[in-house]
């Protein structure tokens, strides 16, 4: 059966991932986010206690 020789398929896989991470991944990761994400502020909220009655 020709589909379970893997010489011609493991060739096309090779290549397609050299291709992939020497062509292609270094373009992809030369990019730069449009919106970086800042720091958000912290807000502190009121520390009063609460009293309650039964205590």
């Amino acid at each position: 059966m020709p589909q379970l020789n893997p010489a011609p398929w493991l060739l096309i896989l090779l290549f397609s991932w050299f291709v992939f991470l020497m062509i292609a991944l270094p373009k992809i990761t030369k990019h730069d986010l449009i919106g970086e994400p800042a720091p958000k502020t912290i807000k502190t909220h009121d520390s009063t206690k609460w009293f309650w009655p039964w205590h």
